[in-house]
């Protein structure tokens, strides 16, 4: 089996490179990135990238039907995927997100494609209270990523892709380690935080609700999509990917990350703008038909994975939101160097 997986290069691709390789272990993984966040490591070694045959140094908004050549199932991943960056480069990431997808997905119907799996969000739900959210549930896109993310699932609904299966995992916001760490998610935030400045700076009044997932999940999400029969179900087919019990509140992820580094000082800005995203997200339909794909460990888990890994990493003494870890802040350096555009491509 030959995959496809664009955005390869990112925080998600190389612990799903491994992750096929290890379920899959006759397939062919070919990857396809514009190598925007390529230097962006956390370790020495990039250990993720070698379990990819193929690397392809393209951007997806270039992709044409040669690259597709034999390709059996695609893994989009590709994507704008940050709140902050969306909202400073909203054209570039509504290019990136929702058009060069869905001309993905229409070179994908041309060819010898038989699975398209896209990397949705949970974020599509934005402003939704307390009631934990199914997939039939009203949309409420607060943000230029969410929005380009329902755009996609729209269009498939609406448009008929002929000859192909798809299918869209909700994610929720994405945590863990990786080759290519970031900090400016949540979790992640926090534990690193609090290992290096012992304490976590909440910029909201801590009361919006995240549903979280560990990287690790979020490839066995994918290993199961890969796999499903999609006999079963009709396409295009969305599905929110997660655990039920890894639904928290801002201030509830501080407080597990205090339980596991109690000289942590937590400080809630009571006096922040309400963040309007605040979501709770049910998993059930996918534990239905995951089973041994559904999340098992705790948070505690990827916590203390997390903490042993930061501990070593050299952060300026200031703060690490100035740092490369942020993705905004990598942008914003490429940029001011003049290798890239507005549009986030390469000059």
């Amino acid at each position: 089996m030959r995959i496809l997986v664009t955005g390869n290069l990112g925080y998600i691709g190389p612990i799903l490179g491994k992750s096929l390789k290890n379920y899959f272990n006759d397939s062919y993984l070919i990857g396809l990135d514009s190598g925007l966040f390529l230097p962006c490591l956390s370790s020495s070694e990039r250990i993720g990238d070698t379990f990819y045959d193929k690397q392809i140094f393209k951007d997806v908004r270039d992709i044409n039907i040669s690259d597709l050549k034999d390709v059996d199932v695609i893994v989009s991943l590709a994507a704008v995927s940050n709140d902050p960056i969306g909202k400073d480069f909203e054209s570039a990431t509504n290019d990136i997100n929702f058009i060069s997808t869905i001309n993905l997905a229409k070179l994908a119907s041309q060819s010898s494609v038989s699975k398209f799996i896209f990397a949705s969000s949970c974020s599509v739900y934005g402003k939704a209270g307390n009631k934990p959210k199914i997939e039939s549930d009203p949309k409420d896109p607060l943000t230029a990523y969410a929005k380009s993310k329902i755009g996609v699932e729209e269009f498939f609904k609406e448009n008929k892709i002929e000859n192909l299966k798809i299918i869209c995992l909700r994610f929720p916001t994405a945590c863990g380690l990786s080759d290519r760490l970031r900090l400016d998610l949540v979790l992640n935030d926090f534990v690193t935080s609090a290992v290096h400045y012992k304490k976590i700076s909440i910029l909201s009044d801590g009361s919006p609700w995240r549903p979280l997932i560990d990287v690790k999940d979020m490839s066995k999400a994918i290993i199961w999509a890969t796999k499903y029969d999609h006999g079963q179900i009709n396409s295009p087919f969305s599905i929110n990917v997660g655990c039920n019990e890894w639904n928290y509140q801002v201030k509830e992820i501080a407080a597990k990350v205090k339980n596991l580094l109690p000289n942590t000082n937590i400080e809630i800005n009571k006096n922040a703008a309400q963040d309007l995203r605040s979501y709770r997200v049910d998993f059930s339909l996918y534990k239905k038909l995951a089973e041994e794909f559904y999340p098992k460990n705790s948070i505690e888990d990827t916590i203390e994975q997390i903490i042993n890994h930061v501990s070593d990493l050299k952060l300026p003494i200031n703060g690490f939101r100035d740092s490369n870890f942020i993705r905004l802040n990598h942008i914003k350096n490429l940029k001011r160097k003049g290798l890239i555009n507005n549009n986030l491509r390469w000059i």
